[in-house]
């Protein structure tokens, strides 16, 4: 078997750090490049991408196959079907700390990189922006992550930070002997 004719490791990777999250007590969230084959909630989406919280809490029915990732969440109270090609995953981490790996971007951006045909719209007019700035745009939001150390804090400001939730802080019960 060659490298060609085996099977991506996205998907295994994705497995393995949902693992090493929910086992450490950390919140897994997905990046995801949105295209026409990904099943969101559009109104979500910003810049062609979503991030999304893919922790035992935040969905039911959370399949993590070989093609696809699938679940069930609720978007602003409403419930929804949520189906991601393992292919359009372009980061999974921990939201708490930032832990995680980021993939290459999905092949339709590297194909407009290298000098192919312009993006059609729906309608089949060229998109309104040149092929020649998506890969700028996808260049500008290279997150490196890595572990921050106590006490050390970045500050640099360029790194995306995951949307902020919308019940504030979770609560917790203090034990008091």
């Amino acid at each position: 078997m060659t490298a060609q004719e085996s099977t991506s490791t996205r998907p295994y990777l994705i497995r393995a750090l949902y693992e090493w999250c929910t086992d450490n007590g950390l919140t897994p969230y997905v990046a995801v490049r949105v295209d026409d084959s990904v099943q969101v909630p559009r109104e979500y989406v910003k810049d062609g991408e979503i991030v999304l919280n893919i922790s035992f809490d935040a969905t039911s029915a959370l399949q993590l196959g070989n093609e696809f990732i699938e679940f069930k969440a609720r978007f602003g109270g409403k419930p929804r079907e949520i189906l991601v090609p393992v292919g359009r995953v372009i980061a999974i981490y921990a939201r708490e700390n930032g832990q995680g790996m980021a993939f290459p971007p999905p092949v339709d951006l590297l194909s407009s990189a290298e000098g192919a045909p312009a993006a059609l719209s729906a309608a089949g007019a060229p998109a309104a922006a040149p092929a020649e700035e998506a890969p700028a745009a996808a260049e500008d939001r290279i997150v490196q992550l890595v572990g921050v150390e106590d006490g050390h804090k970045d500050d640099g400001g360029d790194a995306p930070r995951p949307p902020p939730s919308q019940g504030g802080t979770r609560p917790s019960l203090k034990r008091i002997k």
